[in-house]
């Protein structure tokens, strides 16, 4: 756990910016079509993050439903709170996917985006999940395996080195590819699973590419034998092939969706 990213005030104050880029609103519209969210539901969040997708769901749920944010982070928390003032139908809790701080049977629908593949526990965790789903109830999880990057580069070896680092950051940077059996054993019934590619065959300031490539540059310098000037040269390696038209990159986010069965 000490290598995987810990979000302070600094650190969600950039996620809350890549989040708004075109790429990642384009995704989160997806998510929130696929959920078919209808007014009066409970749904709950888990890493609500900076509450964009949060607020969009209190607002499908209406007044007289129910939307609540769960994060470890304080930092994010207080930004997503900020986001959806005026809505008295969202509520926030700081707690742990792990241990999930609600009563059993509490929601119709829940949604984790980019959350579990930092989760130590996942057997733990989604046997949380299931608890505090209604019988019925269903739920999206969305992450990414990190197997699935085409990034173009000029020097293989070294971009090798720096994401072996980055996968660090994470508790499981492959996630999707064991996620199926993990969502069975905890009782639940798998509905949909698909894919949300995320491309930018063009580098510009405003992609989502573009703000992960600082993430990575930041997290690996000073780890596993790179060094920050290392760090540094591979990322503006890369942003020097946007003027070339040379860059590209993409990578896929894996969306599952299932049910807790209804009570026989």
């Amino acid at each position: 756990m000490s290598g995987m990213l810990e979000f302070d005030e600094r650190q969600a104050r950039a996620v809350e910016a890549m989040y708004q880029n075109p790429d990642v609103t384009g995704q989160r519209a997806e998510v929130l079509r696929r959920l078919e969210l209808r007014p009066g539901e409970a749904v709950l969040d888990v890493g609500v993050g900076p509450g964009l997708l949060l607020r969009d769901m209190a607002l499908s749920v209406d007044a007289g439903g129910r939307a609540v944010g769960l994060d470890m982070s304080a930092p994010m928390i207080e930004i997503a709170r900020r986001r959806c003032e005026g809505l008295a139908q969202v509520a926030f809790e700081q707690g742990d996917a792990m241990k999930l701080p609600f009563p059993g049977a509490s929601f119709d629908v829940a949604v984790s985006t980019q959350v579990y593949e930092y989760v130590p526990d996942m057997a733990l965790a989604l046997r949380e999940l299931h608890r505090v789903m209604k019988p019925g109830g269903r739920i999206l999880i969305l992450d990414t395996d990190w197997d699935s990057l085409v990034l173009h580069t000029n020097d293989r070896a070294r971009q090798a080195r720096i994401l072996e680092v980055w996968d660090e950051h994470l508790a499981d940077a492959h996630l999707p590819a064991t996620l199926s059996p993990k969502l069975r054993a905890a009782g639940f019934q798998i509905t949909r699973r698909e894919i949300i590619p995320l491309l930018n065959p063009e580098y510009h300031p405003n992609c989502f590419a573009a703000g992960i490539l600082d993430g990575i540059r930041g997290f690996v310098a000073g780890r596993g034998g790179v060094t920050k000037e290392e760090a540094d040269g591979w990322a503006q390696s890369l942003r020097d092939l946007g003027p070339r038209g040379e860059f590209f990159f993409s990578i896929n986010r894996y969306v599952f969706q299932a049910v807790k069965p209804a009570a026989k």
